[in-house]
């Protein structure tokens, strides 16, 4: 796309990413987003800004498809933004390639994680969410990291989870849900709540683990048949890959 002419000869455009996330603000919000999904009064304090200014950002964050939102499962007065790291990294090689095809973006690789890496994830039932959670992190980081998984009110494991892990070749039969006061006085280096709701209720842990909420809401939430439900299971699936292995790299990045 050309807007100007300079010596006679048409002068690209920035692409779109570039403006919309080289905002001094849109940059700090977008990397809090990676980190963890926020509230907008909570992006109010860590920027230090206004709330009228942090909503007119994220509406343009929205606009521009690098942020979506949704109502809270534990007060629907409140939202979750979370940020779109898939999208993002299309945008961003897309954007090297503008600039010059040899600036196409290669991943790097994540460096091999630490064995002592502990991560605990949280929801209400311990039933889906976390279990999977749990079970993705263990399939994917190998004996890497240390995955643990638990509830505020435990429920039994439900069928679907263990069918939309089974897509993936885990098999969880038969694990059991457990109370997140099992792991009272246990050291993690990072927390992670899936369930607008146990975020609320999370207890401290000793050594101050990193806490990072993923804000998913409950694939059974709506009722239905197993059958009808399923399909929310798989999406959930789908998300906790993606998230898990974005968490991953960011982990093997650590300290570079």
């Amino acid at each position: 796309m050309y807007c100007d002419r300079v010596n006679g000869r048409p002068e690209s455009v920035p692409p779109g990413f570039l403006r919309l996330a080289g905002h001094p603000l849109r940059w700090r919000m977008l990397s809090q987003l990676a980190r963890s999904d926020r509230q907008v009064r909570e992006l109010t304090v860590l920027t230090g800004e206004r709330q009228s200014l942090i909503s007119y950002h994220l509406g343009q964050l929205r606009t521009g498809g690098l942020v979506s939102m949704h109502r809270s499962a534990a007060d629907r007065r409140d939202a979750y933004y979370r940020i779109d790291l898939a999208r993002c990294a299309e945008l961003l090689a897309a954007t090297g390639a503008a600039l010059h095809p040899g600036l196409r973006l290669v991943p790097l690789p994540a460096e091999k994680l630490q064995a002592s890496v502990r991560v605990l994830f949280l929801c209400t039932g311990n039933s889906a969410r976390s279990q999977m959670a749990e079970a993705l992190a263990e399939h994917l980081a190998g004996d890497t990291m240390t995955a643990a998984s638990a509830g505020s009110h435990p429920k039994t494991l439900h069928p679907n989870a263990v069918r939309a892990m089974l897509e993936y070749g885990i098999d969880i039969t038969g694990r059991q849900a457990k109370h997140v006061s099992t792991f009272s006085g246990q050291r993690f280096d990072y927390v992670v709540s899936l369930c607008d709701r146990v975020r609320e209720v999370c207890p401290e842990f000793p050594g101050h683990p990193e806490m990072i909420h993923w804000s998913i809401p409950d694939p059974a939430g709506e009722g239905g048949s197993d059958a009808e439900t399923y399909p929310a299971f798989r999406a959930v699936a789908a998300d906790l890959h993606t998230r898990i292995g974005y968490l991953l790299g960011r982990l093997g990045h650590a300290g570079r």
